[in-house]
């Protein structure tokens, strides 16, 4: 076959072409100035497109064969490929290095009748050589601009490697701890997710998306995929519109509004619909009400998942009911390739639509520069200087630190002093070095986490390490199942007395990083396995313990907090785990994370989140009758926006300037009272009394993350917009009611400075 040049000033069209059993005529060449707009050439190539290969722009593939070694011959991997050369794919994922990319790109531009790139989409979720925090733990540590950092150097690494399409950043909020994706997202508040997810894209798409070192991010999974019924994925979700409209959907229409290339629906119902058949959710609000521009990917099958809801017959159904709603790319279901042609014959789906689908992809292509070199991402030089980049590495340590939550310090039992004789590290993740690394990893190398004792044995020749127990049996990998280990207590004996005769007893346990994730919902949310039963055990010899906790989610930490002087919340913390975690508790760098999700006293809490509605008999009473439990406190362990610090931070002068009504300014003045420099969040909350809609008793509006000096105070202004003080009716509706707000200034979402004001 003649080989076909794509580039900025004309396409080349031309030549016979089997194609489906028909012969395409031969094209005429159609020119285009250099200075032509994005749409006049989308338009233009859409005219020479036939409906085959339009349809072709639409599908996505996972890589699909040994790119680099000889061609499949049969099999899904050999129809693949003949589809790839027939211009039938738009899109692959799972496809990295630059070896790899060029080959696929070159049959693509070189081989296919019309030479239109691909797009290489993978899932770069907390950095992909270089491993930040798992992306809940990272919003642990309040900071938009290390979060944008890390978005930008793992676009910059992922670039590097070839991909130019991210399916990030995840912009669920979700209140069920159970839920294993919780670690994928920003947590259970909607302003701060909204905040972050605009910081992650950011960081991904930078200034410039035509730049070699930028990539396409996606807001997903829309929509309420974090809602699903008793945090099991994949489940049910049913919730009513105020949810919806006010606090699922606004951090899509912040990522839309940040300027998002693509979309990525669900995998659940809502309100009975399938996500990936969602019209409502798809054309009605992200399309015509929002004026999204970019496309609107499926997640993984979703379309196909349909005929198990119940929503659709057959592929055939699964693609006229997908593409009328406004799933605009077909990830893996086969469904588009498959039937949209004969759909389209047969007028039970619209070229129109077809047409609108098409343009959306292509326009992300050439906002890329794919269409100006198609290679842009394929630089062995840049792969091999910025993968594991030291500036990187640098970043991640950073942005690890910020990440930690201190959760309890009794008497000032933290930071250690460097001179501390005998330090005992027991528990199975103490010297692990794939675990930090969490889950969501599939471009890094196993193993490359820094150890907690690794980072140890840089302050200190004193460190002995007994593993105390298993935590896992067997392999563990992104596919399988963690099988975590019930009856071996082997190590016991070796670690009760070593803490015997420690002066200190740092304990790592928690999660294992492929416990958390996608499939990954849990029923109980206490120490996998042993490890409770480890702790208490170490707890009977010796309790002067440091209690570091790595998990992907909230724990059940209430026996902990009973009895363990100090417990560090460390999260999966990525490469440099070890250091950061070291550098805290010696008390090089001072903690200053605050929780992004509320932790519970137990399961039978959830879900759990701060701001929730007051209910008509919101007690306490001295009377049964009264929204409560029985056999729990109401309050959860550890309320959202918590997190201590070596300093301490005192509040005072609130101040509410209320003149001008479209900006009401609050004041107050912060200071650290403690010896010890510090960083401290300052959030405000508000309350809107009394509303056409019932508002929660408490709502993140806006916070501030400053560093203050050992004795010295700062004056913070917020100012609440409309924005910040209306709310989306149950008809979707944006309203600002005049009434009586209350506003609370502190610490964290329990604790602070209160006033109010009148909005007239």
């Amino acid at each position: 076959m003649k080989r076909i040049k794509c580039c900025t000033y004309y396409f080349i069209f031309f030549a016979s072409f089997l194609f489906s059993c028909k012969e395409v005529p031969k094209q005429e060449p159609v020119k285009l100035k250099d200075n032509s707009s994005f749409e006049q050439k989308i338009n233009a190539l859409l005219q020479q497109m036939t409906l085959e290969e339009k349809i072709g722009q639409m599908n996505q593939y996972n890589g699909f064969w040994e790119i680099t070694g000889p061609v499949p011959k049969n099999g899904d991997a050999k129809k693949k490929y003949d589809h790839l050369r027939k211009g039938l794919v738009g899109a692959v994922l799972n496809v990295k290095g630059v070896k790899n990319v060029r080959k696929l790109q070159e049959i693509a531009v070189k081989e296919t009748r019309l030479g239109i790139p691909l797009l290489f989409g993978f899932d770069v979720i907390h950095g992909h050589k270089t491993l930040f925090p798992i992306p809940l733990g990272e919003a642990a540590s309040w900071d938009l601009s290390i979060i944008e950092n890390s978005a930008r150097i793992a676009a910059i690494e992922a670039s590097a490697v070839g991909i130019n399409w991210t399916f990030a950043p995840m912009v669920d909020i979700s209140r069920d701890a159970r839920w294993g994706r919780c670690m994928e997202g920003a947590g259970e508040d909607t302003y701060l997710g909204s905040k972050i997810g605009v910081a992650r894209i950011k960081g991904f798409q930078g200034t410039d998306l035509s730049a070699n070192n930028t990539i396409a991010a996606t807001a997903k999974h829309f929509a309420g995929y974090g809602f699903a019924e008793a945090g099991r994925d994949y489940n049910t979700v049913d919730i009513g519109t105020s949810t919806l409209y006010n606090i699922i959907l606004p951090t899509f229409k912040a990522a839309v509004e940040s300027g998002v290339k693509t979309v990525m629906n669900s995998f659940n119902v809502v309100n009975g619909i399938p996500a990936t058949g969602n019209k409502f959710l798809q054309r009605d609000v992200l399309k015509e009400s929002w004026k999204f521009n970019g496309f609107v990917v499926s997640d993984w099958g979703s379309g196909l998942e349909m005929i198990d809801h119940g929503f659709a017959k057959d592929l055939k159904q699964v693609a006229e009911i997908s593409v009328n709603a406004g799933s605009d790319m077909d990830m893996e279901s086969y469904a588009y390739v498959a039937h949209l042609k004969g759909l389209v014959e047969t007028g039970k789906v619209d070229i129109k639509i077809i047409d609108d689908a098409v343009r959306r992809i292509l326009r992300v292509k050439f906002e890329l520069g794919l269409f100006d070199d198609p290679y842009r991402y394929c630089d062995e030089k840049r792969e091999k200087d910025l993968i594991y980049n030291p500036t990187h590495i640098a970043a991640a340590l950073d942005v690890a630190k910020k990440s930690i939550v201190l959760l309890k310090n009794e008497n000032q039992f933290l930071p250690l002093i460097k001179t501390q004789n005998k330090i005992a590290v027991i528990g199975p993740l103490g010297a692990d070095k794939n675990s930090p690394l969490g889950s969501w990893r599939i471009g890094s190398d196993d193993s490359t986490a820094i150890s907690v004792v690794e980072g140890l044995e840089k302050y200190s020749n004193n460190i002995t390490y007994a593993k105390g127990a298993e935590l896992v049996i067997g392999k563990t990998d992104f596919i399988n199942e963690v099988k975590i280990n019930e009856t071996d207590t082997t190590g016991f004996y070796e670690a009760i007395q070593l803490a015997k005769n420690s002066e200190v007893v740092i304990m790592v346990l928690g999660e294992h990083g492929f416990q958390s994730g996608e499939g990954r919902s849990r029923s109980k949310l206490d120490l996998p396995g042993l490890q409770q039963q480890l702790l208490e055990e170490v707890y009977k010899v010796n309790k002067k313990i440091v209690l570091v906790v790595m998990s992907g989610r909230p724990l059940i930490l209430t026996w902990a907090d009973k009895n363990i002087p100090a417990i560090v919340q460390t999260w999966q913390l990525g490469t440099q785990s070890g250091h950061a975690i070291a550098q805290v508790l010696f008390g090089d760098y001072n903690p200053s994370g605050k929780l992004p999700m509320t932790f519970p006293r137990s399961v039978g809490q959830l879900p759990i989140y701060y701001n929730t509605y007051n209910t008509g008999r919101p007690g306490p009473k001295t009377e049964v009758f009264w929204s409560h439990y029985g056999d729990e406190s109401n309050e959860p362990l550890y309320p959202f926006g918590y997190g201590l610090s070596y300093s301490t931070f005192s509040y005072t002068n609130l101040k509410i300037n209320d003149a001008d009504q479209t900006a009401i300014k609050v004041t107050v003045t912060v200071k650290n009272t403690s010896k010890v420099d510090g960083e401290e969040v300052a959030q405000l909350y508000i309350r809107d009394k009394i509303a056409s809609t019932v508002r929660p008793i408490k709502e993140l509006k806006g916070f501030n993350k400053l560093l203050l000096k050992a004795g010295e105070q700062k004056q913070l202004e917020f100012i609440l917009k409309p924005a910040e003080l209306g709310f989306y009716t149950n008809e979707g509706k944006f309203v600002l009611e005049p009434g009586e707000f209350d506003i609370m200034v502190g610490t964290n979402s329990t604790t602070g400075l209160k006033g109010s004001f009148t909005l007239k």
